[in-house]
């Protein structure tokens, strides 16, 4: 499904999901961030096969993760720090690796999308010159029940946005991935997956979405290694063994502009390298009613870097040498007690040498009718490690080790329906979350020896997710969702002002109150396959950095329609060649998810897919 509907990367994957909500700065390559059901963009965990994507301290750009070699995404909603640690506050998105079966089969596909370029300095901006993206992918599968493997490599490159030779935002990315896996006996199981991918985006734009640069770049490159091993040890009791290992390194390139940009700030480069690695075991003890899970996990958290600015007023540099262990021991069991009757329940400590001990929770429970109705709910904690520059800067900033992780409680009842003998399905949830603990910055600390980041703020967010399925006719598929969301500052953070990130009351921003999709997937034919997809994003606050101080402004609701077909031109027993033809952003509509970073405006792609 994600490859008819051209979805290259995760965050557009997201888009189609109730609850979430996705802010990218402009096209492709701009840092693109989620928020799930209110929360911060650093409360999802993002996982390939168990590995954590994210930075100490829960940070993650999805523009970055690409789905080649995906063969499915998975998303959990609610707290969820129980079985997966800091990060998961609301919400945890699993993206799992292609697994090799059958006969060697390979696949080649190649894609390419026009677009008309923006000119710059215009918001909304008028259509410029059109330009052009190019995305190609190449792998390879195979396997039986003893073995099986997938491999694949893609490349994604524009020449960006902007429409001018001077000043653009130029994006490539390059990811290989990987999977092995292994059943040398009807007990034992093992797989191995490795994850390599680079990148580099040029950002022409400063932090108000003006054109300021000409040669400024962020580039990294990171590297997922992960080993699941499990042996059932008893015919009922199940031992596993994950080895993680998440290797990021990048950072940002500004050089002189030309001979004589000597004046003030006038070049930087940073490089840093950082690594998450995480051990865990755990047992799973089979009964007939249910099962008990027992596991523990050590992690390390490290970052090493520096940092150098050449100014007028002399040079400088910053280094960083950081890292962190913790550890953590869970317990989880999920049952069926009674008929029509299911609980789960689990309960995980969590030791830093950071932050000390933290306790996690969660449970819930559905009750199913016989007339397919289900109800549930659901209670539990979640928490978010500091990062490691608010615990550890220096300098003109200075961090706070003795922070504590940021926190949630959330509930959320719900009502799922089938009907028509699953051909239609429904499904309802309210949702209530409170964030405490949160980490703010201030410019003026009580004391000139005390750090700048305190925890002190506290929000909420509450809201209605309503989802739909339904398959009337064997050819056809109509999915939809929609979004009620009500974000508040509880209690504020140090600064009062209109452009404060926390302002008393407040709703949190880049989060609108309305949103919606919905999706039609019509089969005319066996060959042949139509789409439609439209997208609605209601007003929402942002700040506006082009004025000092910021002001928080409102940007306005808006909708776009994406349209697709595929036709399959040969198909010959294994061998398949499949045309397509999409246009994203139909109507031609200009919006910003981000404030003063303009999205793309009608794209159409072209592209073929042979498998062999």
């Amino acid at each position: 499904e994600l490859a008819e509907r051209g979805v290259a990367t995760v965050d557009d994957a997201l888009r189609e999901v109730v609850g979430a909500t996705v802010a990218q700065e402009g096209s492709f390559g701009g840092l693109a961030s989620l928020f799930l059901r209110g929360g911060q963009s650093d409360y999802t965990k993002v996982l390939v096969d168990g590995v954590s994507l994210n930075d100490p301290g829960g940070a993650i750009d999805l523009a970055q993760v690409a789905t080649e070699n995906v063969d499915r995404i998975e998303i959990v909603r609610g707290p969820a720090s129980v079985v997966y640690g800091s990060d998961a506050v609301s919400g945890v998105v699993q993206i799992f690796t292609r697994r090799g079966r059958g006969p060697v089969r390979a696949h080649v596909a190649v894609e390419d999308g026009t677009y008309d370029g923006l000119t710059p300095g215009v918001v909304p901006a008028p259509r410029g010159s059109r330009r052009s993206a190019l995305r190609w992918e190449a792998g390879v599968s195979g396997g039986g029940n003893a073995m099986g493997y997938s491999l694949a490599v893609a490349r994604a490159s524009t020449p960006g946005l902007y429409g001018t030779p001077l000043y653009d935002n130029a994006y490539g990315r390059t990811v290989v991935s990987g999977l092995l896996r292994a059943t040398p006996d009807a007990r034992t199981d093992a797989n191995l997956t490795i994850r390599y991918s680079d990148h580099t985006f040029h950002y022409p734009t400063d932090g108000a979405g003006q054109l300021v640069d000409a040669n400024a770049f962020d580039h990294a490159t990171t590297t997922t290694v992960g080993v699941n091993l499990g042996r059932f040890v008893l015919p009922d009791v199940e031992t596993r063994l994950v080895l993680a290992e998440h290797r990021s390194s990048g950072g940002t390139d500004d050089q002189p502009d030309g001979p004589s940009d000597t004046v003030g700030y006038y070049a930087s480069t940073t490089l840093a390298t950082v690594e998450r690695r995480r051990a865990e075991g755990r047992v799973n003890v089979y009964g007939a009613r249910g099962v008990l899970t027992v596991g523990g996990s050590l992690e390390r958290e490290a970052e090493q870097g520096a940092d150098r600015y050449f100014s007028s007023y002399g040079n400088s540099t910053d280094q960083v040498d950081v890292k962190r262990l913790g550890s953590a021991a869970y317990v989880e069991l999920q049952g069926d007690p009674v008929p029509r009757v299911s609980l789960n329940a689990g309960v995980r400590l969590d030791r830093s040498d950071a932050f000390g001990s933290f306790v996690t929770y969660r449970g819930g429970a559905v009750y199913r009718l016989p007339t397919g109705l289900h109800v549930r709910a659901m209670l539990g904690s979640g928490f978010k490690e500091p990062t490691f520059y608010q615990n550890f800067a220096t300098g003109y900033v200075r961090g706070n080790p003795a922070l504590k992780p940021e926190h949630s409680f959330s509930w959320e009842v719900g009502l799922d329906q089938t009907l028509d003998g699953g051909r239609v399905r429904l499904a309802a949830t309210f949702f209530d979350q409170r964030f405490r603990d949160l980490i703010d910055y201030t410019g003026a600390p009580p004391s000139p020896s005390d750090p700048n980041y305190f925890n002190i703020a506290a929000a909420a967010a509450r809201g209605l997710e309503l989802s739909a399925e339904a398959a009337p006719f064997k050819t056809l598929d109509v999915r939809g969702g929609y979004t009620l969301l009500r974000t508040r500052v509880i209690t504020a953070g140090f600064d009062p002002g209109p452009g404060a990130l926390l302002v008393q009351d407040s709703s949190l921003l880049r989060r609108p109150a309305h949103a919606g999709f919905a999706t039609l997937d019509y089969r005319p034919f066996s060959r042949g396959n139509l789409t439609l997809d439209v997208h609605y994003v209601g007003r929402r606050a942002d700040l506006d950095y082009a004025t000092y101080p910021a002001q928080r402004v409102v940007l306005p609701a808006y909708a776009t329609v994406a349209a697709g077909a595929a036709f399959r031109l040969v198909r010959v027993a294994d061998r398949e060649t499949t045309l397509s033809l999409r246009v994203d952003n139909l109507l031609d509509v200009s919006y910003e998810e981000v404030l003063h970073f303009p999205a793309r405006g009608r794209t159409v792609w072209v592209g073929a897919r042979a498998t062999f």
